[in-house]
């Protein structure tokens, strides 16, 4: 029988430690890759979301530069496009410097009365500046800031027409009235109901209602006398106010419910215009007269 030399044995000893060297290497490093790493001490507490995520809107708009407000457009002398293809008047300046207050500009999104609290709802725009009235049903769903103007609402009809001066009136009749508005709803909800049968004609704005009116397709609307005067100033029509204001109604600013800092910054920079006169300058520019006193 032949034995090995030592150099031999010497040899295969050797290739056996590095062998166990090598799996003992290998094992080091895949025991070290499936240790969850240590994370940057920054990132031991709080959210990890951007932090504009965790904003609130009044943030947010200040970020952006820019307060979204929905009108209609087509609504004179609140707010309407002008010989510059500008949005104006009475709503467009309230909103101008309420943005101004808050240290950004306005940025106007005119559609239908119909669509602004559904834009609102979207996050399609900030605001609503259009003559919302405020009522406790739309209170549900959106939150006002505190009353900008108060409007009286008044039955009108063509100048020929002396059959109709109250609400009473109204039965058997073809009224119109602002598609989606608190107009309606009252038309509706509480007109109806107490005098009885009539047909309710809705309408996107209002100069199509009283195009209608002046041509004898309706007989008669219900409006307030701020918001006719330029219209029927620019048509000619010949209609009229009759009787005593039916209802008062207050607009405010409308937003998205929980938005406290939002909210609470409007009727900031609402008060401040009332108190250092800008509102009443306002006011005068658009109506001709002081506003009403509180």
């Amino acid at each position: 029988m032949l034995y090995p030399s030592k150099k031999t044995h010497f040899l295969v000893i050797s290739a056996v430690l590095l062998l166990v060297l090598a799996i003992a290497g290998c094992g080091s490093k895949s025991d070290q890759a499936q240790e969850p790493a240590t994370p940057p001490a920054s990132n031991q507490s709080g959210s990890t979301a951007p932090a504009g995520d965790t904003d609130n809107l009044l943030n947010q708009i200040k970020a952006a530069g820019v307060m979204k407000v929905g009108l209609m457009g087509t609504y004179a002398p609140y707010n309407f496009l002008n010989d510059k293809k500008e949005i104006d008047g009475f709503d467009a300046d309230i909103a101008k410097d309420v943005a101004k207050r808050l240290g950004v500009k306005v940025e106007f999104a005119p559609q239908e009365f119909s669509g602004l609290i559904p834009s609102l709802q979207a996050n399609k725009i900030d605001a609503i500046i259009s003559q919302v009235t405020i009522t406790d049903d739309r209170k549900k769903q959106i939150d006002f800031s505190q009353p900008y103007i108060t409007n009286e609402v008044k039955i009108i009809v063509r100048q020929s027409n002396d059959s109709i001066t109250k609400l009473e009136d109204f039965k058997g009749k073809n009224i119109g009235v602002g598609l989606g508005t608190n107009d309606e709803t009252y038309l509706r909800n509480e007109v109806l109901p107490k005098v009885g049968k009539f047909t309710i004609k809705t309408y996107d704005d209002v100069i199509t209602s009283l195009q209608d009116l002046n041509a004898g397709r309706i007989d008669a609307t219900i409006n307030n006398l701020y918001a006719l005067k330029p219209i029927v100033d620019k048509n000619g029509f010949k209609i009229k106010a009759v009787g005593t204001a039916i209802k008062s109604d207050q607009a405010g600013i409308a937003v998205r419910k929980n938005n406290p800092e939002f909210l609470d910054a409007l009727n900031k920079a609402l008060s401040d215009m009332q108190a250092d006169g800008t509102y009443a300058t306002i006011f005068k520019k658009w109506f001709g007269e002081e506003p009403p006193a509180k």
